[in-house]
């Protein structure tokens, strides 16, 4: 005898039914078949909804007529695939159930209220009549049937709504040997009956749990739970999308699964199986050739994986029961969880502190008044003496479970799984780890659950890592690292590393997409983007999708961006920025960055503010982290005035040098931006306050290539129609120094405290001589380097450069630590 259990989505409508059918069919000519059956999809939330209503006079038509409609769909379909099915005799079975719910809720609207064995006959009906359709199908195609009345057949002791099944007492009920061989079996699930003869309930959704059951009472050789899913997951896959099918699991990891949250099985089907070592199948009625996942008694399994699952159990509150009277207290964690045990609370999770002070643990959240003031009741006279403190309260949490028999002798699991909850800035309220050793739990906030799935799952599963990038700012630099982006795609993969751009925004405009957004045409979908630029939206994004690793990538020069980065660190987001206004603002929010990227373990990288793509901002932290002090430091900064001081050499006016760096790209739109010497002032601060100088931006002493008041007032236009009016006096200072055998190079120096950038005429002998032509190089004098300083020299101007040193500080982003 095979058991095959269908829940509601296999029975939606006549599609899904008759392929339902088809599969007991089967069984059934293989091995004689036991079909136990949920309500059709929607049903029994229909059913519920009824009775809740109607206890407080509210209509009740729409979810009536809908249940209704349900039903005929399915006996109509039927009927068209088989002519021989009997309608009108089904369809008159649905009406006479359907006028007895009528009759039922005219009742509860009188009471004012619904009983529980009324509440439990009306919310059973979808299963009950989910059998009189599969029985009159099965018969019109020639069959005999037999339905196992479960009320009659399964003895069950508890309350209305929520009984176990006694299985010694009902496997003598059913007696499989007085079961005809040629005979299909039906039995709704759900329900049962107690010791009077009353229908009770199993609990919601448990059909599989009256699957197990009856797989017990009839000896069958394997329980089939059919669903919605290929089988058994790592976790989620609605969650997580590259979640592995399990093909195998233990009773003990079933089990554990279940009972944390995993939604494909019923926490209460595997205690039948385990007592009479019936194997059970998890299939697909959507994919029925799939493999599926099997749980047994096989413990000891070949298996590639030592963790089989992680689930998330919701909608959990912590209790802490505390006090300095609680030291060396006899008695006090039994009088705390005996209490929990008369009020019939079900107590999840249990940690207590090895100083005895507390006993801390889960309940669920329905169940939080109810469990506080029986403690309260219980612990009246420690409570008013001040023994304990007041009960503290934690509500909206959820438990985070990884499960697997090989965890008892793998060794770093737990390490892995705290690590990457730290990683995902996810907090953690308490940890719990079985006796068994089979699992580990962390309680977390429930808006974080997701997360921390997700997290675990690329921690232990994955060796894949991906980057989620939210990019603002899409101009010359932006839009080269996107080019690069999509250029390393494979690369990046042959590495296990993906990176999605889930978001592009320019000032006005942004396009979102949690998947990642396909870049072919970036631009024009860009362009015709109706979603307006709005951080706050990205917040919200990014909390919705549950994204485990964002970073905000700032390509701009806006003030008002590098503003948000405080909020953005301290939201979940990495920062990745060549936009210098944040690192020269204020040395107060300069501090506060800091702070936010430590509190949140969450990285703020801008190598690419000084020297572009050279390592300048990490090879300084290194040094600075071994020891190392800088004593004096002098560096060309600008790629743009290297290339125009390197022109100047070979005999072009400043006009002349400024008009071809700017064609080239190397200065900014308006060159005075570059010639006021304000970005090297910049740089070179970034450079100081690195070092551990305390300074604002105005202790930079500030030399301009122009004269002062220069071109004050007038556009960009008319700026570049005076620039030649500088030439000859300019000139005169380049043969100065050629006829001294020197150069003329734009210099930044830091000297003890003082920061100076200023024109600075350099011989052979010195270390930026040589340097022209767009390059930047940096002359780090320190106690190590000395006196032959550490040069870092290279291109220091040009999109492509700048978005190659982005790209690295995003990937930077996947290494641990702050």
């Amino acid at each position: 005898m095979r058991v095959l259990k269908f829940g509601g989505t296999s029975l939606a409508n006549p599609e899904r039914f008759l392929q339902a059918a088809e599969l007991i069919e089967k069984a059934h000519l293989e091995e004689q078949a036991a079909g136990v059956l949920s309500a059709p999809a929607k049903i029994t939330n229909h059913l519920v909804a009824l009775s809740e209503k109607a206890s407080q006079n509210q209509p009740t038509d729409t979810h009536f007529n809908e249940a209704v409609e349900i039903f005929y769909n399915i006996i109509n379909g039927l009927h068209a695939k088989n002519n021989n099915f009997d309608l009108a005799g089904t369809k008159a079975l649905i009406d006479a159930e359907f006028d007895q719910i009528a009759g039922l809720l005219d009742e509860i609207r009188a009471s004012g209220k619904v009983e529980d064995a009324v509440k439990a006959t009306i919310d059973c009906r979808g299963e009950k009549l989910s059998i009189a359709m599969m029985k009159s199908w099965f018969e019109a195609c020639g069959y005999e049937v037999t339905v196992v009345n479960p009320v009659e057949k399964l003895l069950a002791h508890g309350t209305y709504l929520e009984s176990s099944v006694d299985i010694v007492e009902s496997t003598k009920r059913v007696n499989a040997g007085s079961i005809p061989k040629q005979n299909v079996v039906l039995m709704a699930g759900f329900t049962a009956g107690n010791e009077k003869g009353e229908l009770v309930l199993l609990g919601r959704n448990g059909s599989d749990y009256s699957a197990a059951c009856l797989a017990a009472c009839l000896g069958a050789s394997v329980c089939e739970i059919w669903t919605d899913v290929d089988g058994v997951f790592t976790c989620d896959p609605r969650l997580v999308a590259d979640a592995r099918l399990l093909p195998h699991l233990s009773y003990r990891e079933a089990m554990e699964l279940s009972y944390f949250g995993a939604k494909v099985i019923h926490p209460r089907t595997i205690g039948p199986l385990v007592q009479n070592n019936i194997p059970c199948l998890i299939k697909n009625t959507g994919n029925p050739t799939a493999a599926g996942s099997v749980i047994d008694g096989d413990e000891n399994a070949t298996e590639e994986l030592q963790v089989k699952g992680i689930t998330n159990l919701d909608n959990v509150s912590m209790f802490n029961v505390s006090g300095s009277g609680m030291q060396g207290m006899v008695g006090m964690a039994a009088r705390v969880f005996s209490t929990m045990s008369k009020a019939g609370i079900s107590v999840i999770l249990i940690t207590q502190s090895s100083s005895e002070y507390s006993i801390s643990f889960c309940v669920p959240a329905k169940s939080t008044e109810r469990a506080l003031t029986v403690l309260n009741a219980e612990f009246a006279h420690e409570l008013q003496t001040g023994d304990l403190d007041p009960v503290d309260i934690i509500r909206e949490l959820s438990i985070v479970s990884v499960v697997g028999d090989g965890m008892r002798s793998a060794k770093g699991i737990a390490a892995r799984f705290f690590s990457s909850l730290a990683q995902a800035n996810i907090s953690i309220v308490a940890i719990a780890q079985g006796s068994s050793e089979r699992s580990i739990s962390a309680v977390v906030p429930m808006n974080k659950a997701i997360e921390a799935v997700k997290a675990t799952h690329q921690g232990l599963f994955n060796n894949k890592k991906s980057i989620d990038v939210f990019l603002v700012g899409v101009g010359g630099v932006g839009g080269a690292l996107i080019e690069q982006i999509k250029r390393q795609k494979e690369f990046l993969a042959k590495k296990d590393i993906e990176i999605r751009v889930c978001a592009l925004a320019n000032a006005d405009q942004m396009l979102l997409n949690e998947n990642g957004l396909n870049l072919d045409n970036w631009k024009e979908d860009l362009e015709n983007a109706i979603q307006p630029s709005d951080f706050d939206v990205l917040l919200s994004f990014i909390k919705l999708h549950h994204v485990v690793n964002p970073v905000f990538v700032d390509c701009t020069a806006a003030q008002s961006v590098s503003n948000l980065y405080v909020r953005a660190l301290r939201e979940g987001f990495h920062v990745v920025t060549p936009n210098k206004k944040a690192n020269t603002g204020s040395f107060a929010y300069y501090q506060e960055l800091r702070q936010a990227a430590r509190q949140g373990r969450h990285k703020f990288l801008y190598e690419t503010n000084v020297g572009a793509g050279l390592p300048v901002i990490e090879n300084l932290q290194n040094l600075l982290a071994a020891g190392d002090e800088v004593e004096k430091f002098e560096g060309i900064l600008s790629g743009s005035l290297s290339f125009i001081f390197g022109k100047l050499e070979e005999g072009l006016t400043l006009s002349q040098a400024t008009f071809i760096a700017k064609e080239k790209g190397f200065t900014e739109p308006d060159p005075r931006d570059d010639l006021s010497g304000a970005d090297v002032a910049r740089k070179l601060l970034i450079l100081a306050r690195e070092t551990g100088l305390p300074l604002e931006f105005d202790d930079i002493e500030v030399e301009g290539v122009l004269p002062k008041g220069f071109s004050e007032g007038l556009s960009k236009e008319e700026f570049l129609k005076i620039l030649p009016e500088v030439d000859a006096e300019f000139s005169q200072r380049v043969e100065k120094a050629k006829a001294e055998g020197k150069v003329l190079r734009y210099v930044g120096s830091i000297n003890g405290s003082k920061c100076r950038v200023a024109i600075e005429a350099v011989d052979e002998n010195h270390p930026l001589y040589k340097v022209k032509d767009g390059e930047n190089a940096l002359a780090f004098s320190t106690r190590y380097y000395s006196p032959i300083p550490l040069l870092l020299r290279g291109y220091g101007a040009g999109t492509d450069v700048t978005a190659a040193g982005i790209f690295a500080d995003i990937l930077r982003t996947l290494q641990g630590g702050a």
